[in-house]
């Protein structure tokens, strides 16, 4: 299984901040798309991202404000990356191993999607039903001729 599936399947909606946005605005977005980080773009150039665990360390933890610190003063800004024709392994194996919960998908330099913890779960998870019903098919006699 490969990423560009997931984007297929969810969608490839990218929900973004610049990064002279203020924190606030990050944390109220994020709260209306439900959704636990942003990309943070400049034009149509990754810049970073912001997630929760960013504003409990960089804002909440070293007594910042939300409504004066800019997103650029404490998002991430070494963003691990993915491509649509990378596998859902690999994609499971950074998550782990860096302890993200949010992949954006770069496809030429640009930004073409963004896959969670979430969504690599849910496709593995069917990946699975769907091999061992197969089984149970095959195994039970119910194969296709």
């Amino acid at each position: 299984m490969q990423v560009k599936e997931i984007l297929n399947q969810k969608g490839r909606d990218i929900f973004s901040v610049t990064p002279d946005s203020t924190v606030y605005d990050a944390i109220a977005k994020m709260a209306e798309y439900n959704v636990g980080a942003l990309l943070v773009m400049e034009n149509s150039n990754l810049k970073g991202i912001i997630s929760e665990r960013d504003y409990r360390n960089r804002v909440i933890l070293e007594g910042r404000t939300s409504k004066t610190t800019e997103v650029q003063e404490i998002m991430t800004k070494d963003v691990i990356r993915v491509q649509p024709t990378d596998t859902v392994n690999l994609c499971m194996q950074l998550m782990t191993e860096k302890k993200i919960r949010h992949l954006p998908v770069v496809d030429d330099e640009q930004v073409v999607g963004v896959i969670s913890i979430g969504d690599v779960v849910k496709t593995v998870i069917a990946h699975q039903k769907s091999e061992i019903d197969s089984l149970r098919n095959y195994i039970g006699g119910g194969y296709p001729t």
